[in-house]
């Protein structure tokens, strides 16, 4: 790993911890006690990842849970380049996602005495118990069902209702602590629609919808040394810098609005810690990967941390990176369209100067559905994929994937510069995301809390 990384790594501690330090002095005592001891479990969280991590990555491989990494010049080809099949190459630690998450999941159950300890139980907050609770069964839940899908690698029939299911607990708290289902209505079209319009059902609706989009966005948007952590590390990040500037913002009489971010730091400190020590290992040139027990739980934790804070809208603008990737991969996943979907749609390695490029699709355009051939000729005539024209009306069409488009745009490179590039899409999505909330919002509204 490269003396840059490391110091790219340690910029949200580096910038973060004064923050936070700051933020303090301005907290009553008990919460200023909670957050440091948050901060000091965070800090052991991130210890014991690396290590235990490091241990038991050949306990992984024994229970046969190792991959190979495709993209790397050890794993065996033909004269020509192309892979060898069955795949021959370095084993790797598989799901050490699933390390991650219990640590995460350990470090909030030993912060939950810390965090409610100093109230008189005449004055005890047992609603913001039970939203903590629930927080941390929603988590505990996907994370479990991310492990499953490693472990025999469920379908997507199952795997689209399972953050349904482990949203439940939170949303019940959340309807009991009756917490708001309205949105403010921008100045400018007051006069239509009242200053506050009730969504009711539909709101909660809107929280299923982005507890799932968060989980399996993570997923598909995926294949590159160190992209699921990497991005994961930038949104959390985002988050926690949200936090503290709506602490600094909004005044002492808005008390509940404070005490959300208050939990919400709770939550997003740890996952941050845990994410960047497993960052370390899983980063080019990979030593463990992640699996799908990490997308699903740092997915949840994103839409628990928003659900939490009430900054659920806030959240999709974070996500915007993930959004686009899923948009773009529509024509590929779904069947009804018609596109080809290889089940790999990573980059692919090219020995002569270690670089890698696009992975492609290959089918007969006039053999598609219609919408697939709609789909396709959008994608062509607006140069929005990579073509090559093959015999008999054949094509190959890059794989529709935001990493693939950006390899398409920018050329072949090595896969940690291609990792970069996708972080710095990431955060060019923060950087609009707080001009949208800060600096439009002020034009919309009166108020912007």
């Amino acid at each position: 790993m490269t003396g840059r990384f490391r110091g790219l790594m340690a910029l949200p501690l580096v910038v973060g911890m004064p923050a936070l330090a700051h933020v303090a002095w301005g907290l009553p005592s008990n919460l200023r006690i909670s957050l440091a001891v948050n901060v000091g479990l965070s800090v052991l969280g991130f210890i014991a990842t690396s290590s235990i991590v490091a241990t038991l990555g050949p306990t992984f491989i024994k229970a046969n849970l190792r991959g190979i990494d495709l993209n790397k010049e050890t794993t065996k080809r033909d004269s020509e380049g192309n892979l060898v099949r069955p795949i021959e190459g370095i084993a790797i630690p598989e799901s050490q996602g699933t390390i991650t998450a219990a640590v995460y999941i350990l470090v909030l159950s030993v912060f939950i005495p810390f965090a409610f300890a100093s109230y008189e139980l005449d004055r005890f907050p047992h609603a913001e118990m039970a939203e903590y609770l629930a927080a941390v069964l929603t988590i505990t839940f996907a994370s479990f069902m991310g492990f499953a899908d490693d472990v025999i690698d469920l379908r997507w029939r199952y795997k689209i209702p399972i953050p349904f299911l482990a949203t439940l607990p939170l949303l019940s708290v959340y309807y009991a602590n009756g917490n708001h289902t309205g949105v403010m209505v921008p100045n400018q079209f007051r006069w239509l629609f009242g200053d506050f319009v009730e969504l009711g059902l539909g709101f909660y609706l809107f929280l299923l919808w982005l507890a799932v989009f968060s989980t399996h966005a993570i997923n598909i948007y995926a294949g590159v040394n160190g992209l699921e952590v990497g991005q994961s590390v930038v949104i959390a990040a985002s988050v926690l810098v949200l936090n503290i500037l709506q602490l600094l913002r909004i005044p002492e009489e808005f008390k509940e609005y404070r005490e959300n971010h208050m939990q919400s730091i709770f939550l997003i400190v740890p996952f941050l810690a845990v994410s960047l020590s497993l960052l370390q290992l899983n980063w080019f040139p990979a030593q463990v990967f992640v699996g799908d027990t990490y997308c699903y739980f740092a997915g949840m934790t994103f839409a628990v941390v928003s659900i939490v804070g009430h900054f659920s809208k806030t959240m999709v603008l974070l996500l915007i990176p993930q959004l686009l990737n899923f948009l773009y991969s529509c024509p590929q996943l779904f069947p009804f369209i018609g596109i080809p979907c290889p089940r790999h749609r990573m980059p692919t390695f090219n020995v002569a100067d270690g670089t890698v490029c696009n992975s492609f699709a290959e089918f007969t355009p006039e053999e598609l559905k219609p919408l697939g051939k709609l789909a396709y000729m959008i994608l062509k005539n607006l140069r929005l994929v990579h073509v090559r024209s093959l015999k008999e009306g054949q094509v190959q069409m890059s794989n529709l994937t935001l990493i693939n488009f950006v390899l398409y745009v920018f050329g072949p490179c090595r896969e940690d510069v291609l990792c970069c590039r996708l972080l710095a899409i990431q955060v060019a999505s923060t950087l609009m995301c707080f001009a949208l909330r800060f600096g439009l919002a002020s034009y919309l509204f009166d108020v912007v809390l």
